[in-house]
């Protein structure tokens, strides 16, 4: 039976004296001090939550980052790169502009067991198997707390970085092949597939923009890839092509570029170095440079550029690429700059190459690598180029 309500089967009749009004009540609420604060409270929760219902966005007070995709290859992009970024899903545009949320801590420390990893540094690689996964990042002692969130560090031993995240590498004289591919982090579909699809010597770069960096960073080194981080940094056209909130300048004074460095190193860990996103500007200026490669070399880390730095020192590992694989966008010219790559090596002992996580560029180079050493050359992960300089 139904129970929404019950009269009593002797009603009495009401008693006015001991009735309120609605005004008497809230007259004595309101003289309450308790049960004041306590609606003032009431309502300032009730706004709050009907104000994430109405706006439908539970991180709007969140630090975020607009975007624009386009950003990401650049004027001097090849043609037809427009058309290469497809979407991930029908109907999506081509090329959006995006919002990042970018947490306030981007990074839970994830020690092993709360113990100093096992790793192995590079020259040492003797049990290292080439479909091994690399050490879980962070790795102990490696990391310290900076205004942003961790940064890495030298070791209390002297171990740095650099050594710590590095893919093991022992050679075997033949002539060294490597390749770096970038963009990594913004595309979902494009990053699991150079994750997934690329040979593990393949050394991989990723946007600090990037939603969810720290995992895609783990993914990565799980599948045995080493990681660099991108810095964005001033280019020739700048503002009309601007690299991002975190763009290293050309004037800026010393303390800002290492305060804007610091943001991008902290975004996640794992990364045995940095390259430049962009630059052209950025890396013809002596003082700039000094000024970055100094704080890097600090940290223990290394500096791969794209080749706009070939002749930049820094008395740090560095390393520059000999040639950009994707300049056009074809099976036929991709698979030609490979071969020249490969003629490089096969001249001067090695030779490393830089590309852009385009679906061609993916395709080519997984292709590529399946049968790179049997023509006579060693897959090598950049990082073994590197040489302090």
């Amino acid at each position: 039976m139904p129970s929404f309500s019950k009269k009593s089967l002797n009603p009495q009749p009401a008693e006015p004296a001991r009735r309120l009004d609605a005004a008497a009540i809230a007259r004595t609420a309101i003289a309450n001090p308790y049960m004041s604060a306590g609606g003032a409270a009431f309502l300032l929760l009730l706004t709050i939550v009907t104000m994430i219902a109405v706006g439908g966005d539970p991180k709007a007070g969140q630090p975020s980052v607009r975007i624009s995709l386009a950003r990401v290859a650049g004027p001097l992009a090849p043609p037809g790169w427009r058309e290469a970024l497809a979407p991930e899903r029908a109907g999506d545009p081509l090329v959006s502009e995006a919002i990042f949320q970018l947490s306030p801590t981007p990074l839970e420390p994830q020690w092993n067991g709360g113990g100093e990893a096992v790793i192995t540094l590079p020259g040492q690689s003797a049990n290292f198997a080439a479909g091994d996964p690399l050490p879980t990042a962070p790795i102990a002692g490696l990391s310290g707390p900076g205004p942003s969130g961790p940064l890495p560090i030298i070791g209390a031993d002297g171990r740095t970085p650099f050594e710590g995240y590095a893919r093991p590498f022992t050679p075997n004289g033949r002539p060294k092949v490597s390749l770096i591919i970038g963009g990594l982090g913004l595309n979902a579909k494009a990053t699991r597939q150079a994750i997934e699809g690329l040979a593990p010597e393949i050394t991989l770069s990723f946007v600090p923009y990037a939603e969810g960096l720290q995992g895609w960073i783990d993914l990565a080194r799980a599948h045995g890839h080493e990681v660099l981080l991108e810095a964005p940094m001033e280019p020739t056209d700048y503002p009309d092509n601007d690299p991002g909130p975190y763009t290293l300048m050309t004037t800026a004074p010393a303390a800002e570029t290492v305060k804007k460095l610091e943001w991008v190193l902290s975004r996640a860990t794992g990364y045995f170095g940095v390259t430049n996103y962009l630059g052209s500007r950025f890396m013809t200026s002596d003082p700039a440079l000094a000024g970055f490669t100094a704080a890097l070399s600090a940290r223990g880390l290394a500096f791969i550029d794209d080749g706009q730095a070939a002749r930049r020192a820094g008395g740090l590992p560095r390393a520059s690429a000999d040639r950009i694989v994707d300049n056009q966008l074809s099976e036929a010219a991709v698979d030609q700059q490979l071969a020249a790559l490969e003629t490089s090596a096969q001249q001067h002992g090695q030779a490393l190459g830089s590309g852009f996580a385009y679906p061609v560029t993916l395709t080519q180079v997984a292709r590529w690598s399946e049968s790179v050493e049997q023509r006579g050359y060693q897959l090598t992960p950049a990082s073994a180029l590197a040489t302090r300089r």
